[in-house]
């Protein structure tokens, strides 16, 4: 994770606006179909690999990549970073009341982070406007989006000119994890990789999402093949 922080503090340096994908399988596989949202995270100035399958993949086609980095490991570690820097973070997603929790959590287990606003609720194309003023108005450092893949991953996208803030990232369930509203996996199935089996034990109607698993698998295999891996 440290060279995500690096590049995260550089970012906010230079004060210029920058997106932040955590990529996993299923934003892969729904890229292949997204002409949209393939172009977002092709054109995100970082994709960083929130799944082990991507490390798997990218080990087999020749092109290791250093350590997973997800979202939800990410955001308490920015704002570790951000209470010792003094940045300012912006919480936007989740249910509502959730971000608000959050940021509360977040801002008692670190002392002086400064919390520049939360926002909860879905996305829609109406409120946009009046968020987007919001969140200029409120100068984050950094911005957090929490409205799912990949919904706020094209919300960045649109509107990230707009917002002017140098660090916006997509970050899917880290709300909801940091809230306890949903439990993450214990550290003994995070070792052993298969987080993924306990979001689909513990959350069984995300098994058409995870339909995507092994067709990512056969696309990662036939890529291999064909590069004569």
């Amino acid at each position: 994770y440290d060279d995500t922080l690096d590049i995260i503090s550089y970012w906010i340096e230079s004060g210029e606006p920058h997106q932040i994908a955590t990529v996993n399988p299923e934003f892969v596989m729904a890229s292949q179909r997204d002409e949209q949202f393939r172009s977002t995270l092709n054109n995100a100035d970082l994709c960083v690999a929130d799944g082990v399958g991507l490390l798997w993949a990218a080990r087999l086609l020749g092109r290791p990549l250093p350590e997973r980095v997800t979202g939800s490991d990410l955001v308490p570690r920015v704002a570790r970073q951000a209470a010792a820097r003094g940045w300012r973070v912006y919480l936007l997603g989740a249910a509502h009341g959730v971000a608000d929790t959050a940021a509360r959590i977040l801002t008692a287990q670190n002392p002086g982070l400064r919390i520049a606003g939360s926002f909860g609720g879905s996305p829609s194309a109406q409120d946009a406007p009046a968020i987007v003023a919001w969140v200029r108005h409120a100068h984050p450092d950094i911005l957090f989006v929490a409205y799912g893949a990949p919904a706020q991953d094209l919300w960045i996208a649109e509107y990230g000119a707009a917002l002017g803030v140098p660090v916006m990232m997509g970050v899917g369930g880290a709300f909801d994890h940091i809230a306890g509203v949903q439990r993450r996996a214990p550290d003994w199935i995070q070792r052993l990789q298969l987080e993924w089996l306990y979001r689909l034990v513990t959350q069984p109607w995300r098994w058409r999402r995870q339909l995507a698993l092994p067709k990512f698998v056969l696309a990662v295999l036939r890529a291999r093949v064909r590069g004569g891996h």
